[in-house]
């Protein structure tokens, strides 16, 4: 069974409760996101496994760790996880990037799939698949599915705000899918906005609200 990772450091904390304000500008809020961001995967990738090599240091050989094994891959949801790519990047570079572009169809409220484009070799990679808020759980539910369709199978989701309707989702449909999650706020309105939350993330990030 998967888990949910509800990250409780400090710094996390402190910068999420500064994205909810609703005075905070585009800038502020694109920048800690990214910051957000970097601070989750610093945790979510705590499992990855290491292997010993040797190398030579200006002093003499040594025996030291280095990621042994799959390599990783970052799948932003957009519009919205593009704010989260660049701070994962920071502490992976080499990681490639995909892209699942999806919206939800108004007469039957189901996400359809308008755009994917993904690493060819994603199916050897750890994925880890990113959006900032897990609402409903639909969109990351299906996001997750087509990569499953597209032969993935170690992957990862990580967002910075969920509701609990979208983390019991996630795990119904997912149970093999590991969440990580910045804060887990108390129920989705009417509307099918978190509460508390901090408003639309994608409008916030790119200013177009």
């Amino acid at each position: 069974m998967a888990k949910t990772v509800i990250m409780d450091h400090p710094l996390i904390q402190h910068k999420i409760g500064n994205i909810r304000r609703k005075e905070t500008g585009t800038k502020d809020f694109r920048q800690t996101i990214s910051e957000i961001a970097m601070l989750i995967c610093y945790e979510a990738t705590r499992e990855l496994k290491l292997s010993d090599v040797e190398i030579e240091t200006p002093i003499c050989p040594a025996r030291v760790k280095q990621l042994q094994g799959k390599k990783l891959a970052v799948i932003p949801i957009l519009r919205a996880g593009l704010g989260m790519v660049d701070g994962i990047l920071e502490l992976i570079p080499t990681a490639k990037v995909g892209h699942i572009g999806l919206y939800r169809d108004p007469n039957t409220l189901q996400p359809v799939e308008y755009y994917c484009k993904i690493p060819a070799d994603c199916a050897e990679r750890e994925i880890f698949v990113v959006d900032p808020m897990l609402a409903t759980g639909g969109s990351s539910s299906e996001a997750i599915r087509l990569l499953k369709e597209r032969g993935c199978r170690n992957i990862h989701f990580m967002c910075i705000i969920a509701a609990p309707e979208g983390v019991e989702r996630m795990h119904k449909d997912h149970p093999d899918v590991d969440l990580y999650v910045g804060a887990l706020d108390e129920k989705l309105n009417e509307h099918g906005y978190i509460v508390p939350g901090l408003g639309d993330a994608g409008d916030r990030i790119f200013g177009t609200k």
